[in-house]
C-alpha cells in the first residue's frame, strides 16, 4: 500500500477512535480501498457516544434532556433548548437544578464569532458584612454560612436564563417555562436517585417544615421509585415568571415570599436586594492549547482562569507520550494543579470589586516560570508552595448541561445551589430551595470553606459582591469552529474534572464518551493529597507514593455532560455515568 493511502487510513482510524468520525464511515473507507490494505482489524471501544446530525443535548436528567431536545426538533436554537433545560432541571432535580441559586452560561455561535459569557452568579445581600460568619472572638462559625438563612445569596438563575433568551433566543420565556410548569403541575415519575437523595438529606431538610412538606409525603416518608411526585407551589412560582417575566420572581408575590422567609429567620435578603439584582454579560477567559482555542468562564468564577493556567503549564510536557493516567501524567497534572490552586487562594474574586491579574495568570510566560518549579521525579510539598507573582506578566452540587444545534451554536451552562439541596431551606409557599452560596466567600482569610478551598481578602464578604466559584462551563474551538462543549459539577473538583476531559480529547485522542467516563484525579494544593477515583492501577499509586505523593481514593468526582462536534458536523454526546439520571440525546 502506498504511503499516502496508509496515512489516510491511519488518520481515519484515529478520527474514528476519537469520536470525530463514525465507525461506519471508517469501515466504508476501508471497503473502498479493499485489497490495498489487506485484512483490516479495528480496535473495539468500550464507551460509545450518542451520535446525531441536527442537534444534541446532554444533561444530568433524562426528562430535562427530552424537553430540551424537543425544542431543537421544533426549530429552536441551542439557547432556547438550554434555557428550557435549566428550568426543567429546577423541577426534576431539586438537589442541584434551581431557581433559587445561580450560575454561568457560555454561548458560542456557529458563525465563528467570539463567545459570550452570562454571569448570573448570586450576590451578597446589601446587609452582608465581612465578619458575618465569625463569632465575637473572630472565629468562624462553620454552619452559619451553610445551613441558616444567612447562607443564601440573592438568586440569579431566573434573571440569567431570561437574559440569555432575550439576547440569543428565538422563543419566549413563557414557551421555555412551559415544560417545567407541566412537570411541576402534573408531576414526574421518581427515579431511584431522587429517593436516595431525599433519604441522604433528610436530617437537613426535615428541620424546616416547608422543606418537609414540599419534598416528603404527608407521613414524612420519602417518595419511592416509580411514584409520581407533584410540586404545585413550584408550578405556581414558575407560572408567575411565565406571566410576568423576571418581575414575576424579583418583584411581587414570589419576592414577598422570599423576603418574608428571611424576616422570620434572621436572613438578610430584602425586597430591594431582589429588585436590584442584575446578571452581567462578560468576556470569557481565553487561552490556547496545542493549537486549540479554549474559552471558559471568567471571574467571579476561578474555573476558566485556572483551566487555562494548568493547560499552559502542561503544554510544555509530553502528556500524550506519558499515557493516560500513567504515574508520569498524574504526577505532572498534580504538580500543575497545586500551583494553580495556590494562586486561586490569593488572587481570585469578583472583578467588580477587586483587581484580578487575569492576563498574568493565563499567560504563557507565567506558565513557563511555574513549569520550571516542577520536578519530574519528586512531589513538591504544598507547604513549600506559595502564590506566585502573575502581575509581573500583566500587559484580573451543581449541575451542568451542554447543547449544540443544527446551526453549530453551542451552549455550556453550569448552575448550582452549592451543596446538594443547598441550605436545605425551602421558601414557604414558593416551593423552591435557597442556595447556601455565601459559604463560597472567605468567611475569614486563610480558613477553608466546605470544599477545603483556602480564600483570601480578594474573596471576602462585601455587600452586593458575587462570591468566588469554581464552575467552569467551557467551549473548545478549532479554526473558529466549536468542537467541544463541556463542564461539570463537583465543587473544587469542577476545574480538574473539566481539565481532564479536555486533555483526554486533545492529548489522548478519546471519543467523548470515553473521555467523560475515564477515571479522574484531583489535587487542590491543600489538603496536600492526590484524590483519585476507582480505576487507577495500584502499581501507578505505588509509583506516585515513591515520588512523595499522598494518594487517597474517594468517591466519584463530577458529572460532566459533554458534546463533541466532528469535522463533518456530526454531533457526539457523552453523558456522565457518575449520575444515574444523566443522558445525552440527539436527532
Amino acid at each position: 500500500m502506498d504511503r499516502d493511502l496508509y496515512q489516510r487510513t491511519a488518520k481515519n482510524l484515529a478520527r474514528a477512535r476519537s469520536g470525530r468520525l463514525s465507525i461506519a464511515a471508517a469501515l466504508a473507507f476501508l471497503v473502498t480501498i479493499g485489497p490495498a490494505f489487506g485484512q483490516a482489524i479495528l480496535e473495539g471501544e468500550r464507551f460509545h457516544p450518542v451520535a446525531a446530525k441536527q442537534g444534541m443535548v446532554a444533561t444530568s436528567h433524562t426528562l430535562a434532556t427530552e424537553v430540551a431536545l424537543q425544542v431543537l426538533r421544533d426549530g429552536g436554537n441551542a439557547v432556547d433548548a438550554a434555557v428550557t433545560a435549566g428550568f426543567a432541571l429546577a423541577v426534576t432535580q431539586p438537589r442541584s437544578g434551581n431557581i433559587g441559586g445561580g450560575g454561568f452560561m457560555l454561548i458560542s455561535r456557529g458563525d465563528g464569532s467570539e463567545p459570550e459569557a452570562i454571569d448570573y452568579r448570586e450576590k451578597a445581600p446589601a446587609g452582608a458584612t465581612e465578619a458575618m460568619f465569625q463569632d465575637e472572638s473572630g472565629n468562624v462559625v462553620r454552619d452559619r454560612s451553610r445551613f441558616t438563612h444567612l447562607a443564601a445569596g440573592v438568586p440569579g438563575t431566573v434573571a440569567g436564563l431570561a437574559l440569555a433568551l432575550e439576547r440569543h433566543g428565538s422563543i419566549s420565556l413563557k414557551q421555555a417555562l412551559a415544560p417545567a410548569i407541566k412537570l411541576a403541575r402534573e408531576g414526574f415519575i421518581v427515579p431511584q436517585r431522587f429517593t436516595e437523595g431525599l433519604e441522604q438529606a433528610r436530617e437537613r431538610l426535615e428541620r424546616w417544615p416547608a422543606s418537609l412538606s414540599t419534598f416528603y409525603k404527608e407521613d414524612g416518608s420519602a417518595w419511592q421509585p416509580g411514584e409520581r411526585f407533584h410540586q404545585p407551589e413550584l408550578a405556581d412560582t414558575l407560572q408567575r415568571i411565565a406571566d410576568n417575566g423576571v418581575n414575576g420572581f424579583y418583584e411581587g408575590e414570589t419576592a414577598e415570599l422570599i423576603a418574608d422567609e428571611m424576616a422570620r429567620h434572621g436572613g438578610l435578603i430584602t425586597l430591594e436586594d431582589l429588585k436590584d439584582y442584575r446578571p452581567e454579560v462578560r468576556t470569557p477567559v481565553h487561552g490556547t492549547y496545542r493549537g486549540y482555542d479554549i474559552f471558559s468562564m471568567s471571574p467571579p468564577s476561578s474555573g476558566g482562569t485556572h483551566i487555562v493556567q494548568i493547560l499552559n503549564i502542561l503544554e510544555g510536557f509530553p502528556m500524550a507520550d506519558f499515557g493516560h493516567n500513567s504515574a508520569d501524567a498524574i504526577h505532572h497534572m498534580a504538580e500543575a494543579m497545586k500551583l494553580a490552586y495556590a494562586d486561586r487562594s490569593e488572587y481570585l474574586g469578583d472583578t467588580d470589586y477587586v483587581g484580578v491579574p487575569l492576563e498574568g495568570l493565563t499567560s504563557k510566560g507565567y506558565a513557563e516560570e511555574l513549569r520550571k518549579t516542577i520536578d519530574a521525579e519528586k512531589a513538591r510539598p504544598a507547604s513549600e508552595i506559595n502564590p506566585g507573582q502573575p502581575a509581573a506578566y500583566e500587559s484580573p452540587e451543581t449541575t451542568h448541561f451542554s447543547v449544540v444545534d443544527k446551526w453549530g451554536n453551542a451552549v455550556s451552562n453550569t448552575y448550582t445551589i452549592n451543596f446538594s439541596y443547598g441550605s436545605g431551606i425551602t421558601v414557604k409557599g414558593a416551593g423552591f430551595l435557597l442556595n447556601n452560596e455565601m459559604d463560597d466567600f472567605s468567611a475569614k482569610p486563610g480558613v477553608p470553606n466546605a470544599y477545603g478551598l483556602i480564600g483570601g481578602a480578594a474573596n471576602k464578604v462585601e455587600p452586593g459582591k458575587r462570591m468566588l466559584s469554581s464552575m467552569s462551563p467551557t467551549i473548545v474551538k478549532k479554526d473558529g469552529k466549536n468542537i467541544l462543549v463541556t463542564g461539570s459539577p463537583g465543587g473544587s473538583r469542577i476545574i480538574t474534572t473539566t481539565l481532564q476531559v479536555i486533555l483526554n480529547v486533545i492529548d489522548h485522542g478519546m471519543n467523548i464518551q470515553t473521555a467523560v467516563s475515564a477515571p479522574r484525579m484531583h489535587h487542590q494544593w491543600l489538603p496536600d493529597e492526590i484524590r483519585i477515583e476507582q480505576g487507577i492501577s495500584p502499581d501507578t499509586i505505588a509509583l506516585l507514593e515513591e515520588r512523595g505523593h499522598t494518594v487517597v481514593r474517594n468517591s466519584a468526582m463530577g458529572a460532566i455532560q459533554s458534546i463533541m462536534v466532528d469535522e463533518d458536523g456530526t454531533l457526539y454526546g457523552g453523558a456522565d455515568p457518575r449520575r444515574s439520571t444523566s443522558s445525552a440525546m440527539g436527532f
